[in-house]
């Protein structure tokens, strides 16, 4: 390979390490470590990257963890040495107009296979914490219908648990 080849190839990635602003950077760079930071185990630096109110929305319909709960559940992967790994192939990031707020989605290698990532950070103390964050197993749409067929007797019973919670009534055997 000559160095007009390697030039080519190089240039898309340099400029769009250009067309990125400050902010943009930050919030890739938090992003890249919280996930580096629960495939190192590392308790302390995955949780100090969320809000002290943050939200984390798992694959199962039921994951809809608050700070504390998410920490709790997540403690015994962390203390056995390792998480999860997660690694993004693709990443949109935006911003509100004050800039202290920016919103995201994102495309993950997983052991789940693809995933797809999405959330929104804000302004804490100077630095961009995550404060929502939602985690999505990618189905391609030719295996929906597969996949519905698996989720089919656990959906319609969370789904009766759900609707005796908002009329009040208990669960019909």
């Amino acid at each position: 390979m000559n160095r007009g080849t390697i030039t080519l190839l190089l240039l898309p990635a340099f400029c769009i390490a250009l067309a990125q602003s400050p902010a943009e950077k930050e919030v890739h760079e938090t992003l890249d470590a919280w996930h580096k930071a629960a495939a190192e185990a590392d308790y302390e630096g995955y949780f100090g990257r969320m809000t002290a109110d943050a939200i984390f929305i798992g694959t199962d319909a039921t994951e809809n963890w608050s700070f504390g709960a998410f920490k709790s559940f997540a403690k015994p992967y962390f203390d056995r040495g390792r998480a999860w790994s997660f690694s993004a192939l693709e990443r949109h990031i935006f911003f509100n107009e004050r800039g202290d707020i920016a919103w995201f989605d994102e495309l993950l290698d997983t052991w789940m296979g693809l995933c797809r990532g999405s959330g929104v950070l804000q302004k804490d103390g100077g630095h961009w914490k995550i404060a929502h964050y939602v985690l999505s197993i990618a189905v391609p749409n030719e295996n929906v219908n597969d996949l519905l067929a698996l989720k089919k007797v656990n959906d319609s019973v969370l789904t009766q648990d759900l609707r005796a919670r908002i009329t009040g009534n208990k669960k019909q055997e």
